[in-house]
């Protein structure tokens, strides 16, 4: 019976959050109650698999929050009171829609199981009684409706959740500080370009590089914010730590992305490493024309990742070591599953906060972060 396959999985997957991501097996609800599923069912007007009820027994949904127990399309498991608000929601966004659009869209007997948070976007269930379709995974996006065969069933859904945490970082499953991501790093590209090619002329037509950047800039709170626990270990780190760290990242970008081969590249990072700033350059020093000749030659060979390098090379030379080690994690998030751990070690690997609520960046005081609309938040909800 599928309904022995829901806790089936639930023991693969508990035993591996257990084991691997603790934090995030810790937001797993409690079971819910025979009397609150029930209750749900008569107040949808719909019949619940069986399957969505056994995992409703196993597991009331997940805590809300960054930390949170998702699904690898990012959809954070809902216990019986998130399925009835989401269901109810998404009801009344299609009461207005014909028969036709109904089908397509969001039908009275599809019930939302899990949810993306940010939109109304979620998996659901199909719970419309006597069709081949009954007890089907399917998901919802905002522009295009609902499309299933994701799964026949939840127990299968949730098997291959199983088999997919059980790959690791092969299946997508990428645990940090005990909790776990889904990620994918992009395909390699291609390898493109030589130490021994000429820079351009002086006169070539090419793009020019940003060279406003200044060490003292501001990275605004957002940003950091966006790293969760590595963002807040950065703001209160010593700045020096976290230029030490730019100047590790950043060579790891140069090397992961080919422009390390280069040696106006890798001179510049070999003096930054000895303590030797490079002096500020004009659009025409060998540094900036290489990497102005690699803007052109990434679009041609469609290598978005070493376009974003050359591009931030500047930054991480020149300007802010916080907004450095920003974009760097922004760009490598694509290149590997690995960035988070990478980005900690090159820090020094020591114990991370906790993930920044808005009274963390609200009290914050870094001079080269800008936590202003924080502080005012924060000050406001004081008063």
């Amino acid at each position: 019976m599928t309904k022995d396959l829901v806790q089936d999985s639930w023991n693969r997957i508990d035993e591996w959050l257990r084991e691997h991501a603790p934090r995030t097996f810790a937001t797993l609800g409690q079971p819910a109650g025979h009397k609150e599923t029930a209750a749900a069912q008569e107040e949808l007007g719909v019949t619940f698999p069986p399957d969505l009820i056994a995992s409703l027994l196993r597991h009331d949904g997940a805590v809300d929050g960054a930390g949170a127990f998702r699904f690898s399309t990012h959809d954070r498991l809902l216990g019986v009171a998130g399925i009835l608000e989401d269901t109810r929601f998404m009801r009344c966004v299609a009461e207005d829609l014909d028969e036709e659009e109904t089908e397509s869209y969001w039908h009275h007997g599809y019930v939302k199981f899990g949810s993306y948070g940010s939109t109304s976007d979620g998996l659901v269930i199909d719970c419309r009684p006597g069709r081949d379709s009954f007890g089907a995974v399917g998901r919802f996006f905002d522009e295009t409706g609902t499309t299933f065969g994701h799964a026949d069933s939840l127990g299968g859904y949730l098997a291959e959740l199983a088999d997919q945490l059980e790959r690791g970082q092969d299946g997508g499953a990428v645990t940090f500080n005990g909790r776990l991501f889904w990620e994918w790093a992009c395909p390699a590209r291609p390898e493109w370009g030589s130490a021994d090619d000429p820079l351009p002329a002086p006169d070539e037509q090419l793009p020019e590089l940003d060279l406003s950047c200044r060490p003292t800039d501001l990275l605004h709170a957002s940003y950091l914010d966006g790293l969760e626990e590595l963002g807040a270990l950065l703001a209160v780190l010593p700045r020096e730590q976290v230029a030490e760290a730019a100047r590790k990242q950043l060579r790891r970008l140069a090397v992961e992305t080919g422009l390390n081969k280069y040696p106006e590249v890798k001179s510049a990072l070999d003096a930054l490493e000895r303590g030797e700033a490079p002096p500020r350059p004009e659009q025409t020093d060998p540094l900036v024309m290489r990497l102005r000749k690699v803007l052109v030659q990434a679009n041609t060979h469609r290598d978005d990742p070493r376009r974003w390098a050359a591009e931030k090379t500047v930054h991480g030379i020149w300007g802010s070591p916080y907004r450095s080690v920003y974009e760097i994690a922004r760009i490598r998030s694509r290149l590997t599953v690995d960035w988070r751990a990478d980005l900690h070690a090159d820090l020094g690997n020591p114990p991370l906060p906790s993930i920044p609520d808005e009274r963390f960046w609200g009290t914050l005081r870094n001079p080269a972060i800008d936590s202003s609309w924080y502080a005012a938040q924060y000050t406001q909800d004081q008063c």
